[in-house]
């Protein structure tokens, strides 16, 4: 049966078609993709014989018209209540160059299903069964033969899902976005509950068009008009709209429902679906939010997820989810992976579900550090010291009277099991840290934790957070640490996609938990009072508490039914790390055990950190190494959320503690040590004078602070090394090394760490990367990084960790600069934050640099104003003493920075003071130079600039 043009059908006489058969109907769809079919329907609600009249997209003439044969066929289906225009970006990008090159073309059809868009009223209440039934009736009598990708959105998701697990034999791969095959334990969502409401069901969904221009309105950005009005076109009319109301009746909310049945059966069939599959979502969508991509993830977890952070429901319409979707074809489902047999994972196509529920990637052998050095577990060397009685971790307590800052809970040895406590810290051994370690895992084990679930950390850095990182490592459960740094908002974000199964946090973060809804069973990370127990526990939806947990866990080790822990395995999800954010929303960076350990190996190589070193961290993530390092550790009395809170006293009270040989605070941090100096006793300075090594990263460190530090510890030799969350550390160089390097443009930042290697993808005049590495000196590109540490992927960030890995076997970190003829690399900015200028691409450092050697001068950032290729360069300066009104600056102030610009080359178009620079919460010291540039171009465009 051949699919006939759109003019030839007298069912359609209904239909409110476009007033002309333009070549574009409607914005973004060409009138040769239009096809109308009459299929015979095998569907339960329709009487044998009936026939239906589809309409659809389809671009098999523009397949044609490129004389190749089709890789397969994508088979789309929307949801309720759009039609097939959604998937209009699928049908163009289809046989776009880009996909041609790598494959293609695809076939796209994208069905208006019964009821909807453009095919025919039935006048039937068609279930989930009829639905799935009936896009089998329309697949075959198109003749649709392997191999099939499916695609769906909202509804149209389990629907399309059905068709997939009814049609292995086909089935190559699987695209989905935004949709849920199962309530996940949850109630149906508020928006949802509202629409099936008798009182409201059918005025919202039938009567009035109140249900689609909801749906249309949770767009982000907003939908142009055009767009908005091709959306409705199908649904003018209530008689129209039957099929919207019917499809809200449809939901099948409890096992009573009629549709429950083919809902269940799909949701557990698709479990044996051994094929490749892809998630794009919009996680701000209110009604399929991330608790159903988790659910689609437990069903699939050989899924590539990718979540568009600010998307919502529309997702097809809010991101470019088309390209992406092309791209992962090429690399997962073109070339051998459809063979007509995918029936299970025993005939999968590709590796199966790797730790964490993910599969591994193909292409993990050549990525980083994969072939690393022999495996020696997190824990050893904590294990081999289960004798031993020195300390092993000091918690600073704050001054008599005062509450622990940010609510830290006191320490599990120092909650009665035999922790040393002492007039201004309490102190735990390393005996006794591996018995709570194994203690706190058997009590988590017994709470559910399972090897691979995910655990949030919501615990300022102490003995408590310490003990239940190692916990997690012996249970195999994977750490997700989403610092209080990354503010509210970004917490939300880095807890909402990671979606752990567990979340153990201090009172502010459990009330934080109930507040923003953040997934898992809570855990407190401390004892409520016995007054407020029962009604705290309530309030905030507590499970247990840690010290329950170790309770537990000891009385199971004492009765001898603790259970046994399996070895860590190396290529095991260990942790998800969360980036900073300075360069917008934070991402999950996950780390498998090996990389965590060639981490702390590294470390250990680079700056000869024995068993034994005494290591006070103002940076937490070296506190939590401490124990792997074999070091004892200690975090000042600081709010580890604002390192500037950090004052010469509290690191040198901290350094006393433990005769500290290693120091390790991030640049923001000292700024405020050397500005508290004055602070310091006698006592103060002696332990300072026995520092040994000082390390700072996180921003560029200027030698005339470096230097006041040196006065400071006179003993030691300071490090800044250079690196990131995915790869920490890359390159260290010394004070010494600094003074030798001189001025240049951008930071130097040494050379790479033991294990390390650095190249350079050259910039190319119009901002893009050329991918072909190279070590010559002088040359501005994107800095490549190689090493055991780097992170193994993005977490549910597909789209950015193919980015990451797109020059075969190297990390592109982001950040531009040169490597100069001694092999030292100098930062030179983040690639984006390049000055395109009518000149050729500028990098912005060079200029901060002189900027701030200006007096007056506390802090500068030098962004790009105007369009791309015609930018020009505007400095922005925060002043001792601030600037009183954000604005331009001073005549004289803005002619010396204008001297000193041309000095290194650069012409400033304008220079402009603000009171104080936007810089990232984690370390206070990375300019957002993003949202300074959208200020500047307000503030000189002569608008309301408000905060940068």
């Amino acid at each position: 049966m051949v699919a006939g043009t759109l003019a030839a059908s007298p069912s359609f006489a209904a239909g409110p078609w476009p007033d002309s058969f333009a070549a574009e109907p409607w914005p973004g769809v060409r009138a040769s993709w239009r096809r109308t079919l009459a299929v015979p329907s095998t569907a339960s609600v329709d009487a044998p014989g009936t026939s239906r009249q589809w309409h659809f997209l389809d671009n098999a003439g523009d397949v044609a018209a490129t004389g190749m044969e089709p890789a397969g066929t994508l088979l789309c289906v929307h949801g309720n209540p759009t039609w097939s225009y959604l998937w209009r970006t699928f049908l163009a990008g289809a046989t776009s160059p880009a996909v041609l090159a790598a494959g293609g073309p695809w076939r796209v059809i994208a069905v208006d299903q019964l009821d909807m868009g453009f095919s025919e009223r039935t006048g039937t209440f068609r279930r989930l069964e009829d639905r799935i039934t009936d896009l089998s009736d329309l697949t075959a009598a198109l003749g649709l033969a392997g191999p099939v990708v499916t695609a769906g959105h909202d509804w149209g998701g389990l629907i399309s899902l059905g068709w997939a697990t009814r049609h292995r034999g086909q089935l190559a791969g699987v695209v989905l976005t935004n949709t849920a095959v199962h309530p996940a334990g949850f109630s149906l969502p508020p928006a949802l509950k509202l629409a099936l409401h008798p009182a409201v069901h059918k005025w919202g969904t039938t009567t009035s068009a109140a249900f689609l221009r909801v749906t249309h309105g949770l767009a982000q950005p907003a939908l142009a008009p055009a767009v908005r009005d091709a959306f409705m076109a199908p649904y003018r009319t209530a008689l129209r709209r039957a099929g919207v109301g019917n499809f809200v009746a449809d939901i099948p909310a409890d096992p009573s429902h009629p549709s429950w049945a083919a809902l269940d059966s799909v949701a557990s069939g698709i479990r044996t679906l051994g094929v490749p599959a892809l998630m794009m979502w919009g996680p701000k969508d209110p009604v399929f939010s991330d608790r159903y991509l988790r659910d689609l993830l437990g069903r699939l977890p050989q899924a590539d997820v990718h979540r568009f952070e600010g998307a919502s429901h529309l997702v097809q319409e809010d991101r470019d989810t088309a390209a992406p979707a092309f791209d992962w074809l090429a690399k997962n489902v073109i070339g051998g992976a459809f063979d007509g047999r995918t029936a299970g994972p025993a005939n999968a196509s590709r590796p199966g579900p790797g730790p964490g529920g993910r599969a591994a990637s193909p292409a993990s052998a050549s990525r980083p550090g994969s072939d690393a050095e022999p495996f020696r577990p997190m824990l050893a060397e904590l294990d081999s010291r289960r004798d031993d009685h020195s300390t092993a971790i000091v918690d600073m307590v704050p001054a008599a009277g005062s509450a622990p800052y940010a609510g830290r809970p006191a320490g599990p040895a120092s909650g009665g099991t035999g922790g040393e406590s002492n007039p201004g810290f309490q102190s735990v051994s390393w005996a006794q840290l591996a018995r709570d370690v194994d203690d706190l895992a058997a009590g988590l084990a017994d709470l559910g934790v399972r090897r691979g679930d995910r655990v949030s950390l919501l615990v300022p850095p102490g003995i408590t957070l310490t003990t239940l990182i190692y916990a997690c490592l012996r249970l195999g459960a994977v750490m997700v640490v989403a610092d209080a740094g990354l503010g509210t908002r970004g917490m939300s974000r880095a807890i909402r996609g990671a979606g752990p199964a567990f979340l153990i946090g201090i009172e502010r973060a459990l009330a934080g938990a109930r507040l923003h809804n953040w997934p898992g069973v809570r855990v407190s990370a401390g004892d409520f009072t016995p007054a407020t127990d029962a009604a705290k526990r309530r309030l905030l939806g507590v499970a247990a508490t840690v010290p329950e947990l170790l309770a537990n866990g000891r009385v199971l080790r004492l009765s001898e039914a603790a259970p046994a822990f399996e070895p860590a395995q190396p290529d095991e999800d260990a942790a998800v790390l969360f980036t900073s954010g300075s360069t917008g929303p934070a991402k999950g960076v996950v780390y498998t055990q090996r990389r965590l350990a060639a981490m702390r190996d590294t470390l250990k190589a680079t700056y000869k950190l024995e068993a034994g070193t005494a290591l006070v961290a103002g940076f937490a993530p070296f506190a939590l190494l401490g124990p792997a390092l074999g070091a004892t550790s200690v975090t000042p009395d600081m709010d580890v959320t604002a390192p500037r809170t950090l004052t010469a006293a509290a690191l040198a009270d901290a350094a006393a503690a433990i005769n500290a040989t290693v120091v390790f605070a991030s640049p923001a941090a000292l700024v405020n040590v050397v500005a508290t100096a004055a602070q310091l006793t006698a006592t103060h300075t002696a332990a300072l004078s026995g520092v040994d090594l000082v390390l700072s990263a996180g921003a560029p460190l200027g030698e005339p602070l470096l230097a006041k530090v040196q006065e400071l510890a006179p003993r030691a030799a300071l490090h800044t090394p250079y690196g990131m969350t995915e790869a920490l550390p890359v390159t260290d160089i010394s004070l010494a090394g600094i003074r030798e390097a001189g001025a240049g443009n951008g930071v130097c930042v040494g050379v790479p760490v033991s294990g390390a290697s650095v190249a350079i993808a050259p910039v190319n005049p119009d901002g893009s990367v050329d991918p072909v590495p190279t070590t010559d000196a002088e040359v501005t590109g994107e800095i490549l990084v190689r090493a055991p540490h780097v992170k193994e992927r993005y977490d549910r960030l597909w789209i950015t960790q193919e980015h990451s890995t797109s020059i075969p076997g190297w990390h592109r970190s982001g950040d531009v600069g040169h490597l100069d003829a001694e092999g030292r690399l100098w930062v030179e900015g983040r690639m984006a934050h390049i000055l395109a200028t009518a000149d050729g691409v500028r990098t912005p450092v060079a200029g901060e640099l002189t900027a701030e050697q200006v007096p007056g001068v506390a802090r500068a950032a030098v962004v790009g104003v105007g369009p791309a290729g015609a930018q020009v360069a505007v400095a922005v300066v925060e002043t001792t003493p601030p600037a009183k009104r954000s604005g331009l600056a001073g005549p004289a102030l803005a002619a010396q920075l204008r001297a000193a610009a041309s000095g290194v080359g650069l012409e400033l178009a304008a220079v402009l003071a603000i009171d104080a620079m936007p810089t990232d919460i984690r370390h206070n010291s990375k300019v957002d130079r993003a949202a300074l540039a959208a200020w500047a171009s307000r503030m000189l465009a002569g608008q309301k600039a408000g905060r940068p």
